[in-house]
């Protein structure tokens, strides 16, 4: 199994995922359907994780295929092009439906909440037809029968040609991220900064939850969860750009796709806690209650691949390594 055997098993789920999660969102607004709208703005996170790991193999399927018989660069470019498009927005639409199952937890105004609800429509919409565009820019290079003809036709229309219009350059990107080293490192700094908010705020939580700081009533650490949020958000603008920057040497280190790996399973530790009795067990403990064991195995895990993810970031070599490769 190789990266484009990887990209192909993984490209499918932020398409149909997107357009599944869609297709609840809308049909639970008529009858207020609480449960599909909680489902579809579960489904946006979970998908827009999925899009990082779809659009990071991409590079590794590409070095697998552009020496093959009939494979065109231009064509290439243009899915990446597209690619990075389309995961700005699914990007947004996953931190969106995150906000909103926040203050569907909590005590948020109507208004507020229907503002949440509105950008969550709004961006989804727009993430499914950028989501399409890749789909359909990704099976023209493997499918050159229909290049000359289809492709071409739809290239021309206006709705196209706007589209494009957006679509950034994969090369004039990564020039971009690598053309100074001042540059560089304060996205190192910027990461550092976000990654002990995440940490920070999440291993309180975890720490609570595992009997340290019993003191502390569980709800009062909970609220520190938006800094979490923004912490990830940083992480993750801050490690999408370093990875466009040094696309070739971040592919083919063994440490950034376990740490990839770390995040995933991170992601699926956040979903077990939140969609489970765990959360709603430990949501009202007060000062001295202990949590139940489920939440207490929930957090030490936590803890293990948060320490796990620090540890693979440091395997990855510094930027004066890095950038001896890129050239």
């Amino acid at each position: 199994m190789n990266f484009a055997h990887l990209h192909l098993l993984l490209n499918h789920f932020p398409i149909i995922g997107t357009i599944v999660g869609l297709g609840l969102f809308l049909v639970s607004l008529p009858g207020k359907n609480e449960d599909l709208r909680r489902a579809s703005l579960i489904i946006f996170p979970t998908m827009a994780l999925i899009a990082i790991m779809t659009f990071f193999s991409g590079v590794g399927a590409q070095g697998a295929i552009k020496k093959d018989p009939g494979v065109s660069e231009a064509l290439i470019e243009r899915h990446q092009g597209a690619a990075m498009l389309a995961m700005v927005f699914m990007e947004i639409t996953g931190a969106l439906s995150l906000v909103a199952l926040w203050k569907a937890q909590g005590k948020a105004r109507p208004a507020s909440w229907n503002r949440s609800l509105s950008a969550v429509l709004l961006f989804s919409v727009v993430t499914v037809l950028l989501m399409a565009r890749v789909g359909t820019t990704g099976g023209d290079i493997r499918h050159p029968e229909i290049v000359s003809g289809q492709a071409e036709r739809a290239d021309a229309t206006g709705i196209s040609r706007m589209v494009r219009a957006f679509e950034p350059s994969p090369g004039r990107v990564a020039e971009l991220m690598t053309t100074s080293k001042w540059w560089w490192a304060f996205m190192m700094d910027m990461h550092f900064v976000g990654l002990a908010l995440l940490i920070g705020a999440v291993g309180i939580l975890d720490l609570r939850m595992l009997g340290f700081a019993k003191q502390i009533p569980i709800s009062s650490v909970h609220r520190l969860l938006p800094w979490a949020m923004l912490g990830f958000a940083i992480n993750l603008i801050t490690g999408v750009l370093a990875f466009t920057g040094m696309d070739q040497y971040y592919t083919y280190d063994w440490a950034f796709w376990l740490k990839m790996l770390a995040i995933l399973l991170l992601g699926l530790n956040a979903a077990a806690f939140y969609l489970t009795d765990a959360f709603h067990s430990v949501e009202n403990l007060g000062p001295g209650d202990d949590a139940p064991p489920l939440a207490k195995f929930i957090a030490a895990t936590s803890l293990f691949l948060w320490f796990a993810v620090i540890t693979l970031g440091r395997y990855i070599q510094s930027f004066a390594d890095t950038i001896t490769v890129h050239k």
